[in-house]
Parts: structure tokens; C-alpha cells; sequence
């Protein structure tokens, strides 16, 4: 039997939460918190984990959606917003930031947990408000890593070989390489190659990743 996807949800609005609360059960999905800020999830949180965070752009706490991805993508989580998308600077400011996807509030809730399990998988997720907003956003780096994709990949572009990232990140040497693989398929579905290292090193500094020059 395979293993619930861990998500969790930031909304300031109780009935949204308890919505989502609801749709998680009939979704099969595990939901393992409910917060109003990203502040008080991940106080919530504590060391447990989470694969998905759920988040809406604009929070009554006045905090940064910029900031608000960030803080999550440092737990380990992938991040998804859930909006009712009218704010396409905050959407692209989200994307920027890390988010994986643009999921809106007028959509069934069937669409918002196929792309959960995508993101828990580090699937690309490809839907219309999200193309829009890369495609509007020139700066925009469309490869959408997983946080633990972005940190595997930056590792092993920088120099350090398979089984010193996994000694590093204290995972499984196999699966380290799990995240490079994925790496590899999300950035050649894109056209840009990375079957070498030294592929992924030019990758990894034409996307920020790490710093360096381009051979």
C-alpha cells in the first residue's frame, strides 16, 4: 500500500481550512496541519514532516508571499498556491520564489490533488495559470525544482560526487541519485541539456542554483 501524501494548509480563512480538511479525507490525502500564517505552520509543524504545503497568496498577517515560500521551501516541503488567482504580480512573485504551481480556488478539488501528488512526486506541473504566469514572467527559470532537487543538484554541480551529497543531506546514496535523475528528465523535457555534469553545472548557473561561470 503506498505511503499518504503528507500535505498541510495556510489560509486565513477557518472555512477554507476545514474544506480542505474535508476534501483531504476523501482525496486520501494525510493532512498533518492547518494554519492561518506560515509562521504558526511551521511552529505546528515542529520536526515532523510535510511533502506539500498548500498556501494562499495574500494572509491577513501582512507577510511576503516571496518570503512565505521561502520559509517553506526551507522546511523540506514543495509548495503549491491555492488562490483565486487575480493577482498575477503576487503568482509570478510566488513562482519565482519556488512555488511548483498556480492552483485556482474556482477549480474542483480533484484538480488541486492530482497536482499534491505531482508535487510530492517533484512532477512538473503543467496547467494553464501556471504556463500563463511563466509565460509572462521572461526571468522566470521553468525547470521547477523541488527544494531537495535545487539542494542535491547544487551540491553535485559544484563538484561533489553522488555518495558525498548523500553524506552531506544524510540520505541514501540511491536516492540522491533518485533526484538527479529527475533533474535530468525535468530539464531535458525543456530542451535544455543535462546528461553530463557538466550539463548540469551550466544548468544549475544559468538557474541561480549555484554561482559560477559557464564553461
Amino acid at each position: 500500500m503506498m505511503e499518504q501524501v503528507k500535505v498541510a494548509i495556510v489560509d486565513d480563512h477557518e472555512a477554507v481550512r476545514l474544506g480542505f480538511a474535508e476534501s483531504c479525507r476523501a482525496e486520501g490525502l494525510n493532512l498533518v496541519a492547518s494554519s492561518p500564517t506560515v509562521d504558526e505552520l511551521i511552529a505546528s509543524l515542529g520536526s515532523n514532516d510535510c511533502d506539500v504545503v498548500v498556501m494562499d497568496l495574500s494572509l491577513d498577517d501582512g507577510s511576503s508571499v516571496t518570503d512565505n515560500v521561502e520559509k517553506l521551501i526551507a522546511t523540506g516541503s514543495a509548495v503549491l498556491i491555492f488562490s483565486i488567482a487575480d493577482k498575477p504580480v503576487l503568482m509570478r512573485a510566488a513562482l519565482r520564489s519556488g512555488a511548483l504551481a498556480i492552483v485556482p480556488k474556482s477549480q474542483p478539488m480533484s484538480h488541486l490533488a492530482e497536482a499534491i501528488k505531482l508535487a510530492a512526486e517533484g512532477a512538473i506541473i503543467n496547467n494553464p495559470e501556471t504556463s500563463a504566469m511563466i509565460d509572462a514572467d521572461s526571468n522566470f527559470k521553468e525547470a521547477n525544482l523541488s527544494a531537495r532537487e535545487r539542494e542535491v543538484l547544487s551540491l553535485y554541480a559544484s563538484g561533489l560526487s553522488l555518495k558525498q551529497v548523500a553524506f552531506q543531506l544524510e540520505i541514501k546514496q540511491s536516492s540522491a541519485k533518485e533526484h538527479i535523475d529527475r533533474v535530468r528528465v525535468k530539464y531535458a523535457k525543456l530542451g535544455r541539456e543535462a546528461g553530463t555534469k557538466v550539463d548540469l553545472y551550466r544548468r544549475a548557473i544559468e538557474d541561480g542554483i549555484i554561482s559560477g561561470d559557464l564553461l
